[in-house]
């Protein structure tokens, strides 16, 4: 399998004069772009950074960060982007933990730059803190021999990129992955989504995420072109769909909830788009429904994976089973492993049985361990086995359906509920625009199981109580406690922040007011009564 540079190469011999990139007025063809980045690449060598070198970017999606990322490539250097909105303290981890030979940045995280003290600065749009300039050390006019125009020095073998977690229990982790596992997970990404040669996306998964990054690649790798949006506002995508005729979306559920509530979306203005593909998080039962109306795709793929491992399984019919993972993707094999097991071997034997997800590690889209983390690998990587640490169930077909993070679980009077099937359940309600659910610390129980909702239009505790008695969700997995919030806090990629609901870090509609028990005297209720405990594993498949 060759190198990322020499792939760029072969989709330049196909079509030189095929769009690229285009980043507001920007517009490159690759040849030109091959040019723009031959030039990057000398910058790399001008700044004295070597093959396996780590270069720490902080930028939105703009023409510079998908060039560099690709320089990166050409000259053996680990590009290493991390979050743009980073604090100083955030990104002085990253910075040390990478052994950073250099930092890129612009405006929007000068703040966060200024600590970096010990390597080069080069900033862009005269921010401030710099060392130096995008335009002097990546945009020199004559660059040297030796990178005009690009050659590829990099090996299969070499570290392509490395991306840190979202580190929402503890600092970030950072997750090395050599070329040939970018491009074997950039090859899986084309095939299970379909995309044909010329394909078109929407450029607004962040560059420091691998939704990004396979965007990036798997656009280049088929002569299509990137369409960049530095940040997700929903009437600026739906003009760049409309005008740049976008073929193929792959976003976080948060995303086309946003396209869709817009009040400017109709199925007209996104009819260029063929395939839709999400990932990073479950998308809920009702905006399955509403993404399959207002879009009308030709492929509906929901796709489970992590930077690590980037595919675990593909459903290529959301639609017709909400809720499901669907089946393993390309040369992968999963298995729902019971909890707290550390062995892959021992696997939930019922449909329905709820585990730990665990997948193979002995493939090419694989990671080989994270960065310098020995108590990181004991805990995720055992005997060819990647556990994620996620929950989930097989039902009777076969097909994986992802309940959440074994820290996300609530453990209500000895009871294991899982957020996203109350969430499913809730999200049928037609006043519901958004919900989370998570367990609060109860005294009697535990933890007790409260939902935090953001209204479509007015409606009661004691309605979405009823509406949730007369679905298929067992009466001790109902919300004991609902908050309305003006928003749902979520990380960057859109990810929900349950951690934050616990600690009361949210934006309610009513300051003044906690709210509130769905009914009076309900604390106590929230694990089952009597006659309401399940003597076998409830059929979650029943509820999504």
């Amino acid at each position: 399998m060759p190198d990322l540079g020499r792939t760029f190469l072969a989709s330049v011999a196909r079509g030189p004069a095929a769009c690229a990139i285009v980043d507001g007025d920007r517009r490159f063809a690759y040849a030109d772009w091959l040019e723009r980045i031959g030039r990057a690449a000398a910058g790399l060598d001008a700044l004295g950074l070597h093959s396996g070198d780590r270069l720490v970017t902080v930028l939105r999606n703009r023409l510079e960060a998908a060039t560099l990322h690709w320089a990166c490539q050409f000259a053996g250097v680990v590009i290493t982007p991390v979050n743009w909105r980073a604090t100083r303290e955030e990104l002085g981890h990253v910075l040390a933990d990478a052994d950073a030979r250099a930092l890129v940045y612009e405006p929007v995280s000068e703040e966060a730059a200024e600590g970096a003290v010990n390597v080069p600065r080069i900033a862009l749009d005269g921010a401030r803190h710099a060392t130096d300039s995008w335009e002097r050390v990546f945009e020199a006019p004559d660059p040297p021999a030796s990178a005009a125009p690009a050659t590829p020095r990099a090996s299969a073998d070499d570290v392509s990129v490395m991306l840190y977690t979202s580190g929402t229990t503890g600092r970030g982790k950072g997750v090395p992955r050599c070329h040939r596992a970018e491009q074997a997970a950039a090859l899986a990404h084309i095939a299970h989504h379909q995309y044909a040669f010329g394909e078109s996306t929407l450029g607004v998964m962040p560059l420091y995420h691998t939704m990004g990054v396979r965007s990036l690649l798997s656009s280049a790798f088929l002569g299509g072109c990137f369409v960049c949006q530095p940040r997700f506002d929903a009437a600026k995508a739906l003009d760049l769909i409309e005008e740049e005729g976008i073929t193929s979306l792959y976003l976080v559920p948060t995303l086309y909830h946003d396209l869709l509530d817009h009040p400017e979306f109709t199925p007209e203005r996104v009819a260029s788009v063929r395939r839709v593909g999400f990932a990073g998080m479950p998308m809920t039962d009702a905006l399955v429904r509403r993404v399959e109306e207002g879009f009308r795709p030709r492929l509906f793929v929901n796709h489970y994976g992590s930077s690590e491992v980037f595919t675990f399984t593909i459903d290529q019919r959301a639609h017709a089973k909400p809720g499901s993972a669907g089946r393993a993707g390309l040369n992968q094999e999963v298995r729902v492993v019971r909890l707290g097991s550390n062995d892959a071997e021992e696997v939930a034997a019922e449909p329905g049985e709820e585990g730990e997800i665990a997948v193979r590690l002995d493939h090419d889209e694989a990671f080989d361990g994270y960065w310098r983390r020995p108590d990181a690998d004991a805990k995720a990587l055992r005997d060819g086995w990647y556990f994620t640490g996620d929950t989930g169930f097989q039902d009777d077909e076969g097909d994986l359906f992802v309940t959440g993070r074994v820290d996300d679980m609530i453990i209500s009077g000895g009871e294991n509920i899982t957020p996203v099937e109350v969430e499913n359940v809730l999200s049928l309600h037609p006043a519901v625009a958004e919900v989370a659910v998570a367990g609060l610390p109860d005294d009697r129980w535990g933890q007790r199981v409260a939902a935090f909702v953001v209204r479509r239009e007015p409606v009661a505790e004691e309605a979405l109580d009823e509406h949730c008695r007369a679905s298929s969700l067992p009466a001790f997995k109902r919300p004991r406690e609902y908050t309305f919030l003006r928003e749902i806090p979520k990380s960057p990629v859109g990810k929900i922040l349950r951690r934050r609901l616990v600690a009361g870090e949210y934006d309610a509609e009513d300051r003044a007011v906690r709210i509130a028990r769905v009914a009076k005297g309900r604390t106590g209720e929230a694990a089952p009564r009597a006659d309401e405990t399940c003597s076998k594993p409830p059929d979650f498949s029943e509820t999504r």
